[in-house]
């Protein structure tokens, strides 16, 4: 056959052309095919949104919804499609919600779901529960579909007002108690006050006339009515650490410190403690509340003593949003199974003829650390020294302070 043939050459072209046809054909089928698939996809993934969805035309009718939206108003999708989207609300606010629909197509845009846009939708049964709603839009040939994601908030805000019942009467108990502490403060330490002024005044008149055993049954009362008398004072001041107003301001830290020092100058003075501070950050606190957390840690150092002089050191570092404060003694330690136990109230590793004390002061320090939105710790060796850290927000912003409370 020759090369130049017209028969050839036409029969080459069409045979050309035929392949090209069908690798066309081949082509648009796997196109529609992955088409097909991918809107299967979709398809899965709307009905599988664990929001109600649904599409609405500039008309208000409904055109679109998922699983979820049946679930969610108790109607079939037959009983939705092509019905008013107003169909889902309270009568009273169908009307309203006619004309806010309106103006939305008019200026279409995508709005989140956030709490401002909670409103009140109805059931088929005719109940009604709180919804947030969000909104999108797209172009089709047949108008503007506009895309609403309903979220039955219903869980949320039974949860909310229960944490806020639960706030209110948590608010009450403080008032009381601080009421409580405030009475009984004042009517235990009256009685206790005649005791023990009674039992120095049988001391000091009737001393010679007794013997050993009396005089030392004398002074082991008078010891436990001033030792019931500072156990009454720690507990109204542990009562009022949580409770009563705040106010708050930058400070800076050493300030707070040098304040500690100069209410333990006495027991500074006796124990001969050296209190090293290093450069120390302005920090949003209550002045008078957090000067007390210094003041019961160095005490803390001073009384766990051992028999070489006390040494101090005060420091802080940045750690992020933190600054990390540390207390570093030389005293005793504490063993590691009880650095858990320490900042509970009453707890004490010791007894008071050891190391004197109602065993409240950690307790308390805890207490105003936390209400600063803060933690405090400990670390420890036995018999080498302990190290006390709380950690309190770098921020100094008033809106920072977690206990909430007011400028000064």
């Amino acid at each position: 056959m020759l090369a130049g043939n017209p028969h050839s050459v036409f029969m080459g072209e069409l045979l050309r052309r035929i392949r090209t046809s069908a690798a066309r054909l081949l082509l648009r089928e796997e196109l529609a095919a992955e088409r097909l698939a991918s809107e299967d996809k979709m398809r899965a993934c709307f009905e599988a949104a664990s929001e109600a969805i649904l599409g609405v035309y500039r008309d208000g009718r409904i055109c679109l919804v998922n699983a979820r939206t049946e679930e969610m108003f108790g109607y079939s999708r037959a009983e939705l499609l092509g019905q008013p989207l107003e169909m889902l609300m309270p009568g009273r606010l169908r009307a309203a919600h006619t004309a806010h629909r309106h103006q939305y197509f008019r200026y279409p845009q995508v709005k989140p779901i956030a709490s401002r846009n909670e409103l009140v939708a109805r059931r088929k049964d005719g109940t009604e529960f709180p919804v947030e709603i969000g909104l999108a839009h797209v172009d089709t040939p047949e108008g503007p579909l506009a895309f609403g994601m309903v979220s039955d908030t219903s869980k949320r805000r039974k949860v909310a007002d229960e944490l806020q019942r639960a706030n209110d009467a948590l608010r009450r108990t403080n008032a009381e108690m601080e009421q409580f502490a405030n009475v009984a403060s004042h009517d235990l330490q009256e009685p206790l006050r005649m005791i023990s002024s009674y039992l120095q005044l049988i001391e000091r008149r009737y001393s010679p006339l007794l013997d050993d055993d009396g005089r030392e049954f004398i002074h082991y009362a008078v010891d436990g009515a001033a030792r019931m008398k500072a156990l009454i004072a720690d507990l109204l001041d542990f009562s009022r650490a949580g409770t009563g107003a705040a106010t708050y301001r930058v400070v800076n830290a050493r300030d707070l410190v040098q304040n500690a020092l100069a209410n333990l100058k006495t027991a500074l003075d006796e124990s001969g403690a050296q209190v090293s501070v290093e450069p120390l950050p302005g920090i949003l606190v209550d002045p008078v509340l957090f000067a007390q957390v210094f003041q019961n840690l160095i005490a803390n150092g001073i009384k766990f003593r051992k028999d070489s002089r006390p040494h101090i050191i005060i420091s802080a570092v940045c750690q992020g949003s933190e600054w990390i404060f540390s207390v570093r003694d030389n005293g005793i330690g504490i063993e590691p199974q009880h650095l858990d136990r320490i900042f509970g109230i009453f707890e004490r590793l010791h007894s008071s003829e050891e190391y004197p004390g109602s065993g409240i002061g950690l307790a308390i320090t805890r207490k105003i650390v936390e209400r600063h939105g803060g933690r405090i710790w400990a670390e420890s060796q036995p018999g080498i020294g302990s190290t006390f850290r709380f950690a309190i927000s770098a921020e100094t912003e008033l809106a920072s302070a977690a206990g909430g409370g007011r400028a000064s």
